[in-house]
């Protein structure tokens, strides 16, 4: 078992992702080399996707040449999304693959706890509670156990409880007791009988500017405790620096908006020696044995790779394949297993690209369903004089296989054709920290083996075994689908395993703002072709539903039809979830097929339950037709179209004071003033439409970055105030208001079920024009009030909100939609 859980865990990069292989040129394979021949690991901790110090995790990889990776504890499942609408466990999703896309770059591995990122957190207390810190920390005592670093390095300061994000200074406070746990059999025993306890030499954390308020406090701070080093160094080999690589992979957080210029010369770093055997030296790996002298049988194999890199030819790498050969015969008699897998994985992939090797295995469909089979078209070319022999390719999961005994001359291609059959056993393809439904702080994940790795490992796989001379050789190469894009050329794509058919609702929560009935319609797709059977909808028993069923037939894989059903609510506000259930064959599928493709991380599928929130609400609105300017991303005119407001999305650069007098209301989506340039050069044209009779609601924006200083009509300052805690008590300051009484009575019971938290980013001071609605702070903290503000201005209302109605609406919260439809509502008849 141990044995098997390491091979995942160091061949984690061939995971579900598919992007076109990699091939390395001479000068990466002479950097691999280097690494080969250096045994020391860093460990570098935070708690978020972009917390990571891409300069640190670049220059450890490849100026030191030691194995590098980065443990976030969360996926950034809390965050916002400033490339599309998905939030949550998809925005996880994409931030895990940005990661991923980043480490390719910067060199670093990349690692994750089951910790669920619920939103910001003012204290490690709070944090630890909703995570449950016993298992968080037990997955960072299981990665470092496996991992083995020499060091660590923290990112946040284990001593700033209280006064930066709780989820911050956690990541610091577990990486601090994981490091004398992992080294504890009495800590987490279960953990051994998969891997062992692992002793790590030191712990650092990474200080900044950022720690101090800017630069300029900084360099007027002591630095006695700390140690230094410049990573701006240059890489003649890459033609690149150091922080231009950090840049590059910096830039991969598209989902964040963290777009990295690169730059040159000197960057200081800064390490403050926290535990561990504190040796203050600029080399954090300086009494640390980093050779291959530090293993038993060890000195043997650095003598020939320390060969193998003063004699390396860049004009031809295949000259070192006898000497690599040799050092891979000896790693595989090593007692010391872990460097034994570690050491043999890199030394193979050495190998295969010293070949100018190109093995590959091409679906002919992007994805297939258990039971169903597949031509799988097989490549391989050895692009050396050096001899190579194919002896066999066979499959996995099925284990079809063929055997080839054929000698890859140089630049010969050997091509052939094999069929996968799929087990009916075979999982979907899907991220395995999805499959179960989560809580609010932590994933849940069965496999014991899976936890830590940043991807599903590859589900579907062709392994080639070859010889090199006379030393056989395995390399396994996930099945991929791959064409041709008239724009982009070679186009790769995962190949997918795929529920029979896909059950999606058009909208993800249905309002039915009265008693009348609603379309609900159901979109179905076929995984395969010649799909049909029947679809029946259930729910709730106060809720009807006609007709009972539909009979569906589809015959071309990936067509798709949809079914409409007519559901009726009760009389009484209510909520519950409708679930459908296709029935083929007599066996029942209820899943939805979600594909997430950008074009700067692969593409993504998460097949999950099927199901449509639905809500009764008591009601109420005035006005018709809204305005809304979008930010930075929210389903808020989509929600808002849910409760029979009809939504035009405003082009900003057109619009005028008279191009609005049409609109009930204009809204402004979240951090419009932050992402919106144009609105720099339009504020007065929205001011006079209030001034006119208009009603404009600005819902969050962060204080900095602002592209206008005229965030309203009157003085309004943002602040960085925020109540993180969804069930904080709401008190009404202006109970007699309008906004809190027509067309609906707002009670407590409108704040019910919220999510994640009630808001952020209030503001803390405002003029007397401005009237404070509601009352709200976290446990031990001073009422915030300005999360609701609304202002007369001329013949309209000005309302400023930090209510994070954008997270509410996703999930049918029904006191958010009653209260944005008063905001929408004020001062009509």
């Amino acid at each position: 078992m141990r044995k098997l859980f390491s091979l995942l865990f160091c061949f984690f990069l061939l995971s579900l992702h598919a992007q076109e292989p990699e091939k390395l040129n001479a000068t990466e394979i002479f950097q691999e080399i280097k690494k080969l021949n250096f045994l020391g690991s860093v460990l570098y901790i935070g708690a978020h996707p972009d917390d990571e110090n891409t300069r640190l995790i670049s220059y450890f990889s490849n100026e030191k040449n030691a194995r590098t990776a980065y443990l976030s504890l969360t996926r950034g499942d809390g965050g916002q999304n400033l490339i599309g609408p998905e939030l949550r466990e998809q925005l996880g999703l994409i931030r895990t693959q940005e990661l991923l896309a980043a480490r390719r770059i910067d060199g670093g591995e990349q690692f994750f706890t089951r910790a669920n990122d619920f939103g910001y957190s003012k204290t490690p207390e709070e944090t630890l509670e909703i995570w449950d810190k016993e298992k968080v920390l037990s997955d960072v005592v299981w990665i470092i156990r496996n991992f083995k670093p020499d060091v660590i390095i923290n990112r946040f300061d284990h001593r700033t409880a209280g006064s930066t994000h709780g989820h911050h200074t956690s990541s610091a406070l577990l990486s601090l007791e994981a490091f004398d746990a992992a080294a504890n059999s009495n800590k987490f025993p279960d953990q051994l009988n998969f891997t062992e306890t692992h002793q790590t030499k030191r712990a650092y954390f990474n200080t900044s500017p950022w720690f101090y308020g800017g630069e300029e406090a900084f360099q007027e701070a002591s630095k006695d405790r700390f140690i230094s080093f410049d990573t701006g160094v240059y890489f003649p080999l890459l033609g690149l620096s150091n922080p231009e690589i950090s840049s590059l992979s910096r830039s991969q957080h598209q989902s964040q908006g963290f777009g990295s210029t690169g730059s040159r010369g000197r960057q200081m770093e800064y390490l403050e020696p926290i535990k561990g055997d504190t040796i203050r030296s600029q080399d954090i790996f300086k009494g640390i044995d980093t050779s291959w002298k530090k293993l038993k049988d060890g000195a043997k194999i650095g003598e020939i790779l320390n060969e193998v890199e003063e004699n390396y030819s860049f004009t031809d790498p295949a000259a070192s394949i006898p000497k690599l050969l040799e050092a891979y015969k000896l790693i595989q008699k090593l007692p010391n297993e872990h460097w034994r897998e570690l050491k043999t994985k890199e030394i193979k992939n050495i190998i295969y690209a010293s070949t100018g090797l190109f093995l590959e295995a091409v679906a002919s469909q992007a994805s297939a369903t258990p039971k169903d089979s597949v031509s799988i078209n097989l490549e391989a070319i050895n692009r050396s004089d050096f001899p190579v022999s194919l002896s066999s390719v066979e499959l996995s999961p099925n284990n079809s296989k063929i055997k080839a005994e054929a000698e890859l001359k140089n630049n010969e291609d050997w091509q052939n054709e094999i069929v996968l059959k799929v087990p009916k056993e075979t999982p979907y393809t899907t991220p395995y920290w999805l499959e179960e439904e989560s809580n609010n702080g932590m994933y849940i994940v069965k496999n014991r083996e899976l936890i830590g790795l940043p991807e599903t490992p590859m589900l579907t796989k062709a392994i080639f075994h070859l010889k090199f001379s006379e030393v056989s050789l395995s390399f396994e190469k996930p099945i991929i689908y791959k064409y041709n894009d008239a724009v982009f050329g070679e186009t790769y794509q995962p190949f997918e395993i795929i529920p029979e058919i896909s059950l999606a609702f058009e909208d993800d929560v249905i309002i039915f703002e009265n008693e009348k009935s609603k379309k609900v319609s159901v979109k179905l797709t076929s995984g395969k072709a010649n799909v049909q059977g029947e679809i029946s909808l259930s729910a709730g028993k106060n809720w009807n539903i006609k007709p009972d069923n539909h009979k569906f037939q589809l015959q071309q894989k990936g067509s798709s039809v949809t079914v409409t059903f007519e559901v009726n609510p009760p009389k009484d506000q209510e909520e519950t979830f409708i679930i459908p259930t296709a029935t083929i064959n007599g066996e029942e599928f209820s899943e939805k097929l979600i594909s997430i493709d950008y074009k700067h991380i692969p593409k993504q599928n998460l097949v999950v339950p099927s199901k449509l929130k639905v809500a009764r609400l008591e009601l109420e609105r005035k006005g018709e037709l809204i305005g809304y300017i979008e930010g930075a991303g929210d389903v808020v005119p989509e929600s808002l179209e849910q409760i029979g407001y009809r939504v035009n999305k405003l082009n900003v650069a057109s619009i005028s004071q008279a191009s609005l007098q049409k609109y009930d209301a204009v809204v402004l989506g979240i951090r419009a003033l932050n992402t919106v340039d144009a609105l720099k050069f339009k504020q007065q044209a929205l001011f006079d439409y209030v001034k006119n009779g208009g009603n404009l609601i600005v819902q969050y924006n962060t204080n900095r970055g602002l592209v206008t200083e005229n965030t309203s009509p009157f003085p309004l300052e943002l602040s960085r105030d925020r109540v993180t805690d969804e069930t904080a008590e709401v008190r009404f300051l202006a109970e007699e208001h309008p906004i809190l009484n027509s067309p609906n009575k707002i009670t407590e019971k409108d704040f019910e079920n919220w999510v994640q938290e009630r808001g952020l980013y209030f503001p803390d001071s405002w003029s007397e024009e401005f009237t404070p609605i509601l009352s709200m702070n976290d446990k031990n903290e001073t009422p915030k009030n300005g999360s609701l503000m609304v202002a007369k201005y001329g013949e309209g209302y000005f309302i400023y909100t930090g209510l994070s109605f954008f997270r509410q609406f996703p999930v049918g919260v029904p006191g958010a939609y009653r209260l944005f439809a008063n905001m929408i509502s004020i001062g009509k008849q």
